[in-house]
């Protein structure tokens, strides 16, 4: 007799997402201690913890405090926790993994004394470097530094978001007073200090305090500490009525640096004097609960790793990653990117492979007379994008250019105002979104005309239009002139720029709803495919799964049989290996060198193998809250290279984390073989690279023979 399945309802078969991301956080900062980096590129990973977490509680904490004030009692849709539950597991947990953090810290700071790099208080420094330090300050500080005092004709400052600051007692005739001092943001953090054989790492806000006597004459300093604050940036714009989206952004922009206060982070005194007093001071000032102050044996902010290995990675470069170059061939040398697209699809992996054609793509379209239209989406670009010139040249060129800039880019809203105005004053044609919904989506196309009539070429990928992320992060994008799928790209235009009510697609799949719907189609069909042959198989890669009606349907065909291998670079809300409910589902995680952000999903369907790339996670905000476009891979042999692509994820044992069914997440441990799938993949294309001087058969062959040793 069959036993009933359990109930996939139930909330124990869930991660909560805020505890799932704090998870994925601490699986980053945790390559602090793994020895394939080397030790600045530790140091790194501790800064990007701290650049993470600043805006984890800039969105999804100050979200759920602002549902926990107004008395929203809403519970989410996977644990049923309430807000004010959520908070206590969140301070909990991040309590836990800020602790791990600077611990980690203190091991690399023992790790860099053995190159000769001391972090130093300026108190700790010999009579001849104190005198250097002295002089950094006069020159290069003091002049930048303001007092404030409080009193009653000089009312409490306004502290800026993710400032650092100085709170400052002093005593003068017995008389007690307080001053805050902002260390301003244009200030370099840290300073090196070269004394024979070592250098002394000194930061701004110690050498500030070393010399506070030097800004309050005439008044002894009895207690000074670093405090920041994080303000919530998780406001809603007010898009209804609005006549101008331009400028309602930048008054949202305005409105965020006021924005509540909902982290507190302050710096012990190195001397252990008791501050209890002069946080109160700073609590009731900023309406902050306990539960938000987060009391730091160590500096605040650790992005300053970013400026030491500035300061650093010259002198010591072994210290590094070996520098990587991605992979051009030869033949875009010698032909133009279009020439190529009219005889075959081009399959891109960044940062593996370089992004260099798709700059030349835009680039070369804007000085072909024969172009008569590019459109393109951009979600964030660079500061010095080359895109954005050439799509301003082809206006002024007079093609027609229409650019959809998505001004609700979280935290790239000025960086895109500021490019929507350039192109606009350029002659190109500005749409900025889609009311209501952020379009994530990305896309090019351009139009040609000759003699024989139009041809459309279009460019579809996973990641931004950014040439500098496309060195860091991984991403796949493909340019074609598949007559079907550069149609669909038409008609997707024409839906963003005009007035088009259900379009219809051939081959893309476009949120909101549509995307969700064909996950769901090819889920059931597997599902049947696999109760009638027995070879239901479901890979997908993605940076995060949270979606409640993707973790039923893959829950369902968990128990149906259906083998399903995930890799979540993030958050997943999803439990493998649960009986009865997730046995036949594997996740993990790949952390490395660069940042995992690919979409990939691969539907077996008995040997059909259905392959999508997308710019969306399964997640409820990308399937039903954006537009995003999902495209699938028609040609065989390049479907089959990104389903190698994918099983090197699967069997990587260097970088990769399994999730167990306890909901930990575990590093996994090369046995006689080591896979490190970044590292496999840039040794690939540096033999590529050495391998292209001779004809094209021979590199197409040592390419395959590659592959092949790669798998053996």
């Amino acid at each position: 007799m069959n036993r009933p399945l359990p109930d996939i309802e139930h909330p124990d078969y869930y991660q909560n997402r805020e505890l799932s991301w704090l998870d994925f956080n601490a699986r980053v900062v945790e390559e602090a201690t793994d020895d394939s980096n080397p030790l600045l590129e530790q140091l790194k990973f501790l800064a990007i913890g701290s650049s993470n977490l600043d805006e984890f509680y800039k969105i999804r904490v100050a979200g759920l405090q602002d549902q926990l004030k107004m008395g929203v009692m809403e519970k989410d849709t996977k644990k049923q926790w309430s807000p004010k539950k959520q908070l206590q597991e969140i301070t909990a947990k991040n309590r836990q993994n800020v602790a791990r953090q600077y611990s980690l810290f203190d091991e690399k700071k023992e790790q860099l004394k053995t190159r000769g790099v001391f972090f130093k208080r300026v108190q700790d420094l010999g009579k001849k470097d104190y005198t250097k330090a002295r002089n950094l300050f006069v020159k290069e500080i003091e002049p930048a530094v303001t007092p404030y005092g409080i009193d009653a004709y000089r009312p409490f400052p306004h502290l800026s978001d993710g400032v650092l600051h100085l709170f400052v007692t002093l005593t003068k005739g017995g008389q007690d007073y307080t001053a805050i001092i902002p260390v301003p943001a244009r200030l370099a953090r840290l300073h090196s200090i070269d004394s024979d054989a070592h250098t002394y790492l000194l930061m701004t806000e110690d050498i500030i305090q070393s010399f506070l006597p030097d800004v309050f004459h005439g008044y002894e300093v009895s207690c000074s500490f670093a405090f920041r604050i994080t303000r919530n940036a998780d406001l809603e714009i007010q898009e209804e009525g609005a006549d101008d989206l331009l400028s309602v952004i930048e008054d949202y922009l305005e409105k965020r640096k006021n924005g509540m206060a909902v982290r507190l982070e302050i710096q012990q005194p190195a001397d252990g004097i008791d501050i209890e007093a002069e946080i109160s001071v700073l609590k009731k000032a900023l309406s902050i609960k306990q539960r938000d102050i987060y009391v730091l044996n160590g500096p605040i902010d650790l992005t300053l790793l970013f400026e030491g290995v500035d300061l650093l990675k010259d002198k010591h470069i072994t210290d590094t990653y070996v520098p990587f170059e991605p992979y051009l061939p030869d033949t875009y040398k010698r032909k133009s990117v279009h020439e190529l697209a009219d005889r075959f699809d081009l399959f891109f992996h960044h940062p593996f492979d370089s992004f260099e054609p798709v700059i030349r793509f835009v680039q070369e379209a804007a000085k072909d007379p024969a172009t008569v239209s590019i459109k393109q989406t951009l979600y964030r670009v660079s500061r010095d994008s080359p895109l954005i010139e050439a799509l301003k040249s082809a206006a002024k060129n007079g093609i027609q250019v229409t650019v959809l800039v998505e001004l609700k880019a979280r935290f790239d809203e000025a960086n895109n105002v500021h490019w929507a105005k350039e192109l606009e004053e350029s002659g190109a044609h500005i749409l900025y979104g889609v009311k209501a919904l952020k379009t994530h989506s990305k896309a090019t196309l351009i139009v040609k005309k000759s003699s024989s009539g139009f041809r459309r070429y279009v460019h579809l990928g996973t990641g931004n239009y950014n040439e500098q992320t496309a060195r860091l992060y991984t991403d796949m994008g493909l340019i074609t002139t598949n007559k079907e799928i550069t149609q669909d790209v038409f008609t997707f235009f024409n839906y963003l720029s005009g007035y088009v009510e259900d379009p219809h697609y051939h081959h893309l799949r476009v949120s909101p709803f549509d995307i969700r719907d064909m996950f769901i189609e090819h889920i059931e069909k597997e599902i049947r495919l696999h109760k009638q042959f027995g070879s239901g198989h479901i890979i997908a890669k993605m940076n995060s799964l949270t979606d409640k009606k993707m973790l039923l349907k893959l829950y369902a065909a968990s128990q149906a049989g259906v083998k399903i291998e995930l890799i979540v670079r993030g958050i997943c809300c999803l439990i493998p290996g649960i009986p009865g409910v997730s046995d036949n589902i594997t996740v993990r995680s790949v952390i490395g060198r660069f940042l995992e952000h690919s979409r990939i999903y691969y539907f077996n369907h008995n040997g059909e193998e259905n392959l999508y790339l997308s710019s969306a996670d399964m997640m409820t905000r990308n399937m039903i809250k954006r537009v995003e476009i999902a495209f699938p891979v028609l040609d065989p042999k390049r479907k089959s290279h990104i389903l190698s692509i994918l099983k090197l994820y699967l069997y990587d044992n260097s970088k990769a984390w399994e999730l167990g069914a306890d909901s930990l997440y575990r590093k996994t441990h090369p046995g006689q073989t080591s896979v490190h799938v970044q590292d496999l993949l840039m040794s690939l294309s540096r033999e590529v690279l050495v391998e292209t001087s001779s004809d094209r058969f021979t590199k197409v062959r040592k390419r395959k023979q590659t592959w092949r040793d790669l798998f053996r």
